[in-house]
């Protein structure tokens, strides 16, 4: 079975972008911060179960745990970036998003002694409305990004054919871009594989179209949350639909991700790259 690409977006309980009711950055300092703890517990996951990931950063928490970035170095995943403060794509300027990724890659590349290659944007806030994303993207010294929801989104989405790994010619370079994994049912393209999608449906589905994407001949890419595997993380006052889709069935993401790890080979976005490269 081909390869497939596991990604820890790194963020911790109160980054829920779109809600309304994520706190400015000015108060994340005093909150309670769990992503010490959950992300070391999926570096155990990925150890027992033999895979690597992408860990993209908030450039915040690397700053402030700088230690974390180093021990996934350490244990062999890759440190690419999320933003510096999980800021929405389309709620920034070009020249604000620009200077947002380059602060957060120079940091991460500081702090890893690593180059930095890789992006997620935030709830993959890159649309319609952010004709720009790859050309900044390009310019802040990315090779490569995973932002593009090819699916309906509550807060991102960008309709697009594309569902393969491809390269986005821009004025920097070529970006080349990862969708996230998505598979036609009825006609209609559904995301199986992160977030609410991989804790509402049931696993066996998931190996079932996960299967179907690699026969594709496209990569899975898996994503998770370090607060999707602490069932008990504090709550936030959501709404009921936004509820739903932050907490359903967090006590089955432990479970399922040692399925995946049991079921798929997982590597990291360099890693994949490097197997294309030499074939």
């Amino acid at each position: 079975m081909p390869p497939s690409i596991f990604s820890i977006d790194v963020e911790d309980w109160f980054n829920l972008s779109g809600t309304g009711l994520e706190p400015p950055p000015s108060e994340w300092d005093r909150l309670e911060s769990r992503v010490e703890r959950n992300l070391r517990l999926l570096f155990g996951l990925l150890a027992e179960g033999g895979g690597t990931a992408t860990c993209f950063f908030l450039g915040y928490f690397a700053k402030r745990f700088p230690h974390l970035v180093r021990e996934a170095v350490a244990a062999g995943h890759e440190v690419a970036s999320h933003s510096y403060f999980h800021r929405l794509v389309y709620e920034m300027t070009p020249a604000e998003f620009y200077e947002d990724a380059l602060a957060s890659r120079k940091l991460l590349e500081d702090i890893s002694g690593k180059p930095v290659r890789g992006y997620r944007a935030p709830a993959f806030s890159v649309t319609d409305h952010t004709p720009w994303f790859f050309d900044k993207l390009a310019e802040a010294g990315y090779q490569y990004d995973s932002s593009v929801f090819p699916a309906r989104h509550q807060t991102g989405g960008l309709a697009t054919s594309r569902f393969e790994p491809h390269g986005i010619e821009t004025a920097a370079g070529t970006i080349a871009e990862f969708p996230i994994t998505v598979v036609r049912v009825l006609g209609t393209p559904m995301c199986f594989f992160g977030g609410g999608y991989l804790r509402l449906f049931p696993y066996h589905l998931m190996r079932s179209m996960g299967r179907r994407a690699l026969k594709e001949g496209r990569p899975i890419v898996f994503y998770i949350h370090p607060r999707e595997i602490d069932p008990d993380h504090p709550r936030m006052a959501l709404s009921r639909r936004r509820k739903f889709t932050c907490y359903v069935n967090l006590r089955s993401t432990r479970p399922k991700i040692e399925h995946i790890l049991r079921d798929f080979q997982v590597l990291s976005f360099d890693q994949h790259m490097a197997n294309a490269a030499r074939h």
